[in-house]
Parts: C-alpha cells; sequence; structure tokens
C-alpha cells in the first residue's frame, strides 16, 4: 500500500512593512534594501509592502498570500514599537481570514542598527575613529534624528539606540530627536548639545529611506549630516536578523503548545 506523502510546506516569506512615503525615492530605495536581503538570503521569499501611500499595500500583499496558502513574517522597517507596530501590522494580519503570519520586532536597539548609522555619519565626514578631523572631540556631538510617537516604548526604545551609537563612536554624546509627536526636536536637541560647549554636531538619520522627515532633519544639522540608512549591508542583516527571530520565537511557542497538549 502506498502512503501519498503531503507536498513540502513552502517557507513563510518575509513581507518587509514600509510606512510609505510621498517621496518617490523611497519605494526605490527600499527596493534596494530588499535586493540585499535576497543576496543574503537566496531562495527567500522577500516582498516590499506599505502602510499607506504606495503600493503594494500591506492588505493587498497580505490577501495574496493567503489566497496562495503562504505563511508570513512581517518585519516591520520601523525603529520603534510605536503604533503602526503595535496596533496597525497586527490588525492587517487579523483582518485575512486563515493567514498564519507573526509580526516581528520593530528594526529597534541593536548592534547591526549602530554599525548602520555609524557608517553613514562615515560618509558624510564623521571619521572612523568618532572624532572629526584635528578637533576638540569634546567640542562634537551627535543628534539622532527619528520619527516620534507618543507611545512611550518608542521614546525609550529611541534612547537605547541613542545610546548604542555614542557608545559605537567612542563615548561622544548622542542626542535623540524627533520629526513629530514627541520633544525635542532637531533644532532642541542642536540647542541642548551647543549648551554643553558641543558646537560640532553631526545629525544621523534614523530613518530608512528620503522623505519628508528625513530632509527636514537634515536641514538642521550645524555640520554634518548622514543619510537615510537606505540598503546599507547592516541594515540588510538587520532585517534578516528580525525575521529569523520571530520565526524562532514561533517555533518555541508551537513547541509548547504540543507539550501542553
Amino acid at each position: 500500500m502506498h502512503h501519498r506523502t503531503a507536498p513540502a510546506r513552502r517557507p513563510a516569506a518575509l513581507v518587509a512593512v514600509g510606512h510609505g512615503s510621498r517621496d518617490p525615492r523611497a519605494r526605490a530605495t527600499l527596493l534596494r534594501l530588499l535586493d540585499r536581503v535576497r543576496a543574503l538570503r537566496p531562495g527567500l521569499d522577500v516582498r516590499l509592502a506599505h502602510i499607506e501611500l504606495n503600493a503594494p499595500l500591506l492588505d493587498e500583499t497580505l490577501a495574496d498570500l493567503a489566497a496562495d496558502g503562504r505563511e508570513a513574517v512581517l518585519v516591520p522597517l520601523l525603529f520603534a514599537p510605536g503604533h503602526h507596530v503595535t496596533h496597525d501590522l497586527p490588525a492587517a494580519v487579523a483582518a485575512v481570514p486563515g493567514l498564519r503570519a507573526r509580526v516581528a520586532a520593530p528594526l529597534g536597539a541593536h548592534p547591526l542598527l549602530a554599525e548602520a548609522l555609524a557608517g553613514r555619519l562615515a560618509e558624510a565626514g564623521w571619521s572612523p575613529d568618532g572624532h572629526p578631523d584635528a578637533h576638540d572631540p569634546r567640542t562634537t556631538g551627535v543628534v539622532l534624528a527619528a520619527a516620534g510617537s507618543r507611545d512611550p516604548r518608542s521614546g525609550a526604545e529611541t534612547r537605547r539606540i541613542a545610546a548604542l551609537l555614542g557608545e559605537r563612536l567612542g563615548g561622544v554624546p548622542v542626542v535623540p530627536a524627533y520629526a513629530s509627536a514627541a520633544a525635542p526636536t532637531v533644532p532642541g536637541a542642536v540647542a541642548a548639545l551647543a549648551a554643553r560647549g558641543r558646537h560640532r554636531i553631526a545629525v544621523a538619520s534614523c530613518f530608512t529611506a528620503p522623505g519628508l522627515f528625513a530632509a527636514r532633519a537634515a536641514a538642521h544639522a550645524p555640520w554634518i549630516a548622514a543619510a537615510p540608512l537606505g540598503a546599507h549591508p547592516a541594515l540588510a542583516r538587520l532585517v534578516l536578523h528580525r525575521h529569523d527571530r520571530a520565526l524562532a520565537a514561533s517555533a518555541a511557542l508551537h513547541g509548547r503548545e504540543l507539550a501542553v497538549v
């Protein structure tokens, strides 16, 4: 008697979720980032989706995956647990009946993110040891420009990112600043550093892609402004890390459920 073997289940797709932007460079930048992710993990189904403003939208992408009987891991291309991560993404998953999906943690405070931020600062003119040219390092400082959120967890995570970047730069003070919904603003953070005698101030861009917030932050830089993180190799590795952690957590949870049964 021959037993028919069940077809192998296809691996879960990695759905990288961007916010969406009216800046036409944003979508192109995220596509380049995901090309790097695919190069790191050949064979992985990697898709881009957006919460708003750009196609493909997240609900359409999830509906397509459900129609194909696929599973998904949503990786937010966001840096902290604000409303989009804690509400919008789980709601989008819940709105697609039968879809098996999990939402990964935001990119967040991680050495790979600090590596990407420091790399973009170096490209803008920050020297490798964190001390620009021959100037007194006691006069230098960095403003970490981020989107901002009313969720206190978001501010806490951004402060952790700033601390990691400061360590990466050899102890230079890094002050978080926000484009919306939270204080201080970039000019406010610049003023705070200047009040501490830090007059040679760089702006680090905690944004994945060009857009209004990133442009406004850069415009307030007294000295140099780093480009958005874009397709930085360390950011691509971090996207995969968040994907892998979400899959591992899901597998562990499934194992515990089987043990209970």
